[in-house]
């Protein structure tokens, strides 16, 4: 035996494709225990059905996703199932629901869990009040409902929703989207403060070129369904990369070409 761990998320080959656009085109990509991977490239270009497909949200055409070493991809449903409930996510807007209050939402899936995993509305309303504290919400805020909340106290609870059942692994998709620059560095901080905390594996993906060198230990970056570059994410602003070079400093020019919808 070499002794050498394998990667929390490993994926090899992975394809998909929508009718005749393929979006993704065989992406390799490890992402090691512990760590957070940040995923960045131009809209349509295969990020968000990149998370979808660890999720098991999306079948791929071909390849393989290993969570664990365990082929994902292979599994039973209810084997499935049980991987979605070690993934805590984070999405682009929030994703509240409207019609519960904070506490709910933030208790969601503790609430939804079945077997022994399941536990009580009061319990459930405890630990949402101490998740709340972790992001830096009080308490009593869990008895408001999602529309009384600004902006970045709505990304606090889907970031409190997301951590809840203290997951291994953590989804963040567009985390600093619609926040002002100070308010989308706090959210930053308190993911990674989070992860750390946890001790969670973290794939991120974003626009942000400030959020991906805060939050990311690694970074990656796709560009018509393929990676083009993967290494530090402190090297993301200079790579040494013509395309990640024009993306991240926002270029007109260089070898990245924006496709014109006919």
């Amino acid at each position: 035996m070499s002794g050498i761990a394998s990667p929390k998320i490993r994926i090899r080959g992975l394809s998909k494709s929508f009718g005749p656009k393929r979006v993704l085109d065989g992406i390799d990509l490890d992402v090691e225990t512990g760590t957070s991977m940040v995923v960045i490239g131009g809209s349509g270009s295969g990020k968000s059905v990149l998370l979808r497909c660890i999720l098991g949200l999306i079948q791929p055409d071909a390849g393989t996703i290993e969570i664990d070493g365990v082929d994902v991809l292979g599994q039973t449903r209810r084997a499935q199932d049980a991987t979605r409930e070690r993934i805590g996510m984070l999405f682009q807007n929030g994703a509240l629901f409207d019609s519960l209050p904070v506490w709910e939402n933030v208790a969601f899936g503790l609430l939804a869990r079945r077997g022994k995993g399941r536990i009580g509305r009061v319990e459930a309303r405890s630990k949402a009040g101490d998740v709340l504290r972790q992001v830096g919400l009080d308490p009593s805020v869990g008895d408001l409902s999602p529309a009384e909340l600004s902006g970045g106290m709505q990304k606090r609870v889907g970031l409190a929703r997301a951590i809840a059942a203290r997951p291994d692994i953590l989804f963040f998709d567009e985390p600093t989207t619609g926040l002002d620059p100070i308010m989308g560095a706090v959210i930053d901080g308190l993911i990674v403060d989070c992860v750390k905390r946890l001790g969670s594996t973290a794939i991120a993906i974003t626009h942000d070129m400030a959020s991906a060198t805060r939050i990311g230990d690694r970074a990656a970056m796709l560009y018509r369904g393929k990676l083009v570059w993967q290494g530090p994410a402190s090297s993301l602003l200079e790579s040494g990369n013509p395309m990640v070079d024009q993306f991240t400093h926002g270029r007109r020019e260089g070898p990245i070409s924006m496709e014109l919808r006919r």
